[in-house]
């Protein structure tokens, strides 16, 4: 039964550091019906007055920059998606420095990892999101020299690539975990979009991120699988810029969020994983079995 969801969901990373060359994803465009009338840019939220069944998780994966560093004027279009969709403004990342917390991300374990060491250092056979969904998954990779690549090089950073850990996704990981591209397919379970180390905010101004998530957000609502109203987006940092409170924002955009909607709740990110398998019908991993889906507060319908 579990597999059968898994084939008809598809779940979307995105991780905001992605460069592309001319800064657009461009998606096969599908036609609107009257059952599922189109959704625009600026309005992507506030459009369904219930959730329809979620068959598609995007992340898109930042790095680096506190709460009230995006909640500034250097981020305008993270202030502006903000109001037309929701945030979760009470969440803590896992752990410093960025490794630990795609692990933990992904698996509900930080799996005992306290550096950034590459996957030569960290070979990994635990149970992620990526081995439950059984292939039904992607990774794209900004500026990634080659599919599934284990060493950092240039603008891309193997420790912001959490798929290439772990060993019992050898046979699948060069065809899931591939370089970015001018088009996205969104039609797997999760898809995780991974920003080169400067569109994720690491080694850049946080204005050249933003300025590159007001490309690439409009273009995931612009797919089919958002338009069908099937399709959850999350926003995430994956920690602050140091601080030991590790304060960071979650967006939420999907069509049934409401529309500036704010939750205070104090979640870490091992909620927006515990989300992410409810949604899918997964059972939850490590930690993330201990902290409540953000899936209800933001009327996910589940």
């Amino acid at each position: 039964m579990i597999g059968a969801m898994r084939t008809s969901r598809a779940v979307l990373v995105i991780t905001a550091a992605t460069a592309l060359v001319s800064g657009v994803i461009e998606l096969p465009a599908r036609s609107a019906t009257a059952a599922t009338p189109a959704i625009s840019a600026t309005s992507p939220c506030a459009v369904a007055r219930t959730a329809p069944r979620v068959a598609h998780v995007v992340w898109i994966v930042l790095e680096n920059v506190g709460y009230s560093a995006v909640a500034s004027s250097e981020a305008p279009y993270l202030r502006s998606l903000a109001s037309t969709c929701g945030l979760a403004t009470g969440v803590r990342a896992i752990a410093h420095p960025s490794l630990p917390n795609y692990i933990a991300l992904t698996t509900g374990s930080t799996q005992g990892i306290v550096d950034d060491g590459e996957p030569s250092s960290h070979p990994l056979a635990a149970t992620s999101v990526f081995s439950q969904l059984n292939g039904d998954w992607r990774s794209f990779v900004e500026s990634m020299p080659r599919p599934c690549d284990t060493v950092t090089s240039g603008d891309y950073a193997a420790r912001h690539n959490p798929a290439v850990y772990f060993t019992n996704l050898r046979k699948v990981c060069a065809r899931n975990d591939v370089t970015m591209t001018h088009s996205l397919d969104l039609r797997a379970a999760f898809t995780m979009i991974i920003p080169n180390v400067c569109h994720d905010m690491h080694s850049c101004p946080i204005a050249l991120g933003d300025a590159w998530l007001s490309r690439v957000v409009p273009s995931i609502v612009a797919s089919a699988q958002y338009q069908l109203r099937s399709l959850v987006l999350f926003i995430l940092f994956d920690e602050n810029d140091g601080d030991a409170l590790n304060h960071v924002p979650v967006y939420v955009v999907a069509p049934s969020v409401r529309r500036g909607e704010r939750v205070t709740t104090a979640w870490s990110n091992y909620a927006v994983l515990r989300t992410t398998e409810s949604l899918l019908g997964l059972a939850p991993l490590g930690a993330a079995k201990h902290t409540t889906s953000m899936a209800r507060a933001f009327h996910l319908g589940q």
